[in-house]
């Protein structure tokens, strides 16, 4: 059977790339979920109610989960027809052409998760640290600090604690995916009972008079409301990002004809009735204007704390912050996990330094992939990353969201489609609509110019990297002639 397959497999069997397809339909599930909850929604519901000025910041949510369902229909459909290992890099390869524009756009999206990636799990790892800190308020006082070409470079305790974060999450993942299995499975459990929990909380409690004070004029639909709708989604698209995880492990999924929908619409369907819930369930507790409106970075930053210590006291609370914190940790794992295997298909291919295609003999996992993206994690930890953040997403968005929505409209995909795989509802309106959602926050946002400058910049030594290796390869070729 072929690399793509039709039909299920056995938990030890070995693909072409000599992985093993050892990830069942509820483990992939349980890895979308835990890489989408991570530490996002519980630090970013202040961002989202700021930007939209009211609890019609649920609007964010809501059209959030539409557009990630949308997506998700098209990563179901390129993951059922190409299930192999780093996801939107094999896609892009086949669709765009393995000898034309596919090499160079395939190239180009691993060229960019170097940079993008690493910042991404550190999040996670910062993330992780920062509610730890709630234990151990001294760790964010800096042991050194400078700034590196503008940017502030900090070496703290919390620092220390991220790394340790890391470093945890790799030794959890150095091990086959038959074990992995097992893991993600219970994880993606223990991070779905907290969100559970919070919610719980919340509706116990619930002021209906609080969670639907709307200001006056709160969807009068003027440029203002449209920014705010904009930023909101933004942040909507950061929280939701992860229902995509399994797609990388194309290759190590038993049976990707059921197992990737089920896994990427299952995690949009759960996730997003889960975050929607669970921050009406909050501002029915905390009114909206304290959280849009204090910016005292306590408050902001454990904001799921206050709400629970105000409900049952500082113990609960504390136990509240070792949930989040596990829930942080739990999308290191998930994203160093999959994102591991786009710098290890690259290299199977030919288009990246053949060290990152080498697999562990016992473990069949891409080891020095995994070890490199960790160590980058490691070292970006020491960046402050809340403005990155921002930047990484819009990357992501031209790189990957709108390459691959647009891929599944060229005829090549409207073949494939006919033959094998998931076949999306109302072909091709969600796709249109994913991309129509992408370009919204894309062109929304105020600071667009000076995103895209980073991404062009990206992109420019993506393109001489490529030459180099492009023309230095046909030199060795007329020379071995």
């Amino acid at each position: 059977m072929d690399a793509r397959g039709s039909g299920p497999r056995l938990m030890t069997e070995t693909t072409p790339a000599g992985l093993q397809r050892g990830l069942s339909t509820s483990s992939a599930l349980g890895l979308n979920v835990i890489g989408m909850v991570g530490i996002g929604p519980f630090v970013t519901l202040p961002l989202i109610v700021a930007a939209m000025g009211g609890p019609q910041a649920m609007l964010g949510w809501i059209l959030g989960a539409a557009l990630s369902l949308c997506d998700g229909m098209v990563w179901s459909e390129l993951g059922t027809t190409y299930p192999e290992a780093g996801g939107s890099y094999a896609y892009l390869k086949h669709l765009y052409g393995e000898r034309g524009l596919g090499r160079i756009f395939s190239f180009l999206y691993a060229w960019q998760i170097l940079f993008s990636s690493p910042l991404s799990i550190a999040s996670g790892c910062i993330g992780f640290s920062q509610y730890i800190s709630f234990f151990i308020p001294n760790a964010v006082k800096p042991i050194f600090s400078m700034r590196l070409l503008g940017v502030p470079l900090v070496l703290s305790g919390q620092t220390l604690i991220a790394m340790s974060a890391c470093l945890l999450a790799l030794a959890i993942l150095y091990r086959s995916i038959v074990a992995i299995d097992k893991i993600v499975r219970w994880l993606g459990v223990a991070v779905v009972l907290t969100l559970v929990f919070i919610i719980f909380a919340g509706f116990t409690h619930f002021n209906t008079r609080i969670a639907f004070d709307f200001p006056a004029g709160a969807f009068h639909l003027d440029g203002a409301f449209f920014i705010g709708l904009g930023a909101g989604l933004l942040v909507a698209a950061y929280d939701y990002g992860g229902y995509y995880s399994a797609c990388f492990l194309g290759a190590e999924v038993r049976d990707p004809q059921r197992t990737i929908p089920r896994a990427v619409l299952g995690s949009v369907v759960i996730v997003g009735t889960l975050y929607l819930l669970m921050n009406i369930s909050v501002l029915g507790v905390l009114p909206w204007r304290e959280l849009a409106h204090d910016t005292e970075s306590h408050a902001r930053m454990f904001t799921m704390a206050v709400f629970i210590e105000r409900l049952y006291g500082h113990t609960v609370a504390g136990i509240t912050v070792v949930l989040i914190a596990v829930a942080a940790l739990c999308s290191v794992f998930a994203l160093l996990l999959g994102q591991s295997r786009i710098p290890f298909a690259a290299a199977r291919d030919g288009n990246f330094p053949s060290w990152f295609g080498a697999i562990h003999p016992k473990l069949r996992m891409p080891h020095h992939a995994l070890l490199t993206l960790g160590a980058m994690t490691m070292i970006c930890c020491v960046f402050r990353l809340q403005e990155v953040i921002t930047a990484l997403v819009v990357i992501r968005i031209l790189f990957q969201f709108l390459l691959q929505g647009l891929a599944v409209l060229l005829p090549k995909h409207r073949r494939e489609r006919k033959e094998r795989g998931y076949r999306m509802p109302l072909y091709p309106i969600p796709a249109l609509l994913a991309l129509a959602g992408f370009l919204f926050i894309l062109f929304s946002r105020p600071n667009f110019l000076r995103e895209i400058r980073t991404a062009g910049l990206i992109l420019l030594a993506g393109l001489v990297v490529y030459s180099i290796r492009f023309f230095s390869g046909k030199s060795s070729t007329a020379l071995d002639q």
